[in-house]
């Protein structure tokens, strides 16, 4: 039994590593393909790249998992089905349940390492790679200077510049036309380009130079014979200053970067594990009743005989000042009977109807107010559950896909890179689309699936599916063949 095991891990680890190296690959592209337009023509250090490449290659070992297990398990099955070692394997009297028991505690052992993976160390490489893109995009501006050629990037600038490197550049011009009532331009010898604190400005610290200003011709102004003429002539007002130093500042219209600092985004459900998305929620919830409960109180207060009813009944269990019980004496003069509008004057009517409308939209306008609050709330506590449960179900679909893959290749009987890899590619298809619907069902507004059943969805789909393959291979039964589906439908009493 030791030989068996020593074999059905070797013949499986080969496939397993090939495959799963070839699924980071794959992935590792997709990221670059999405972040190219930030990492290309900006200059990054060898140093940088293999940093960035090593911290998101954490985060995507657990997507790349599932699948180089299932096309792993089918490749190892369909090798020793193939060379008929497996028929011999079962003619010893072995079940496939027992050939498959090595491999069954390995891929245990993977996925529960897998979890502890995803729970502490992908956290934080999702914390560093998202520090690093974003220091990355700072220097997004430094590099949109292109020497020997106007850059029109920045709305409302023309910017030249003749040479520099870096944030440091010389014979600088810019063209400024936020003003459309002005024509400004700014010429220096030299200056230091860097971005505000706070991300929205891009300040130019410049050296010797001049600020030119003029005036659009103005508009023409019609006599009452009908001619036309330019006040002035053709003469526009216009200035030149020169200066040593100055600071020319100007807004990033269209350059708002979408992340944060380490610091900022460093709570995000992305960057925490399993207990601390867990202290989140409970602070999340605590959030909602609180304001929930607030909302209630000061809705109920509104209205002067919940008042006077909440007065009444705190004077019955704690003395009050003289100005609480002079407001109780005000709120108890209220008139017991029904006010109606027949018996007001025009004037009154008037009034209350314009109280009351005014009171209504108050009302509703505070009513919405809260709705969308307490809907983005929510929002955000979905988000901290499925990534709560997104640590689990990936672990799960790691052994659910082992036992997808392996009687799946018992029965096709095909190893290497052939079939095995069609087959596999249509199952992850599957498995990856059942995973974007369950957590776009959870995330939508409707909130059609709990978090739960989201992340929880493709396990949940491809259990049966699991199951029947295990039945078919293990009996040496075709998955369209009618004996499969008696077999099970009888409970495997007959054949």
């Amino acid at each position: 039994m030791k030989k068996l095991t020593v074999f059905s891990i070797k013949s499986f680890g080969g496939p397993f590593v090939v495959t799963f190296f070839i699924s980071m690959v794959m992935l590792i592209m997709q990221f670059t393909w999405v972040y190219i337009d930030d990492l290309m023509g900006k200059g990054l250090g060898v140093a940088v790249i293999i940093e960035l490449m090593f911290y998101v290659s954490a985060g995507l070992i657990p997507l790349a998992l599932p699948l180089a297990i299932l096309l792993s398990s089918i490749m190892t099955l369909g090798n020793l089905a193939e060379n008929n070692e497996l028929t011999a394997l079962k003619s010893s009297g072995l079940s496939l349940f027992r050939i498959l028991r090595p491999l069954t505690q390995t891929v245990i052992v993977i996925a529960t390492a897998t979890f502890f993976f995803a729970n502490y160390v992908i956290p934080v490489a999702n914390l560093k790679w998202h520090t690093i893109i974003y220091d990355i995009q700072e220097t997004k501006v430094g590099m949109l200077l292109t020497p020997g050629s106007y850059t029109k990037e920045i709305e409302g600038y023309a910017i030249k510049i003749k040479s520099g490197k870096d944030n440091t550049f010389k014979g600088i011009t810019i063209h400024d036309y936020t003003n459309p009532n002005v024509l400004k331009t700014v010429k220096a010898d030299s200056g230091i380009v860097y971005k505000g604190d706070d991300g929205k400005y891009l300040l130019f610290h410049l050296s010797n130079g001049i600020i030119h200003e003029e005036l659009q011709a103005q508009a023409p102004v019609f006599t009452e014979q009908g001619q036309s003429f330019h006040p002035g002539g053709d003469f526009r007002p216009s200035r030149t200053t020169q200066f040593k130093a100055a600071t020319y500042k100007m807004e990033l219209v269209g350059f708002d970067l979408n992340k944060s600092k380490e610091e900022l985004f460093k709570n995000d459900y992305e960057m925490l594990n399993v207990f601390q998305i867990s202290a989140a929620k409970d602070s999340l919830q605590r959030r909602l009743d609180k304001m929930t409960t607030d909302f209630a109180k000061v809705s109920i207060n509104k209205h002067p005989f919940n008042q006077s009813i909440g007065y009444e009944n705190l004077r019955k269990v704690a003395p009050q000042n003289r100005d609480e019980t002079k407001q109780i004496e005000q709120l108890q003069a209220i008139p017991e009977k029904v006010i109606k509008l027949s018996d007001l004057t025009k004037e009154e009517r008037i009034t209350a109807i314009n109280n009351a409308l005014v009171s209504a939209r108050s009302s509703e306008k505070e009513a919405v107010d809260q709705e969308g609050m307490l809907d983005m709330l929510n929002t955000n506590y979905d988000l901290y559950q499925i990534e709560f449960h997104r640590k689990f179900a990936l672990s799960g679909a790691i052994i659910v896909l082992f036992f997808v893959g392996a009687p799946l290749g018992a029965i096709i009987r095909k190893g290497g890179f052939g079939a095995p890899v069609v087959i596999a590619a249509l199952l992850f298809m599957v498995y990856f689309v059942l995973f974007s619907v369950g957590q776009n069902l959870a995330t939508s507004n409707d909130k059609i699936l709990s978090p739960f059943w989201g992340m929880w969805l493709p396990t949940a789909v491809l259990i049966p599916i699991a199951a029947i393959l295990m039945i078919a291979a293990a009996n040496d039964f075709g998955v369209f063949d009618k004996k499969l589906w008696r077999y099970i439908l009888t409970f495997g009493r007959r054949r």
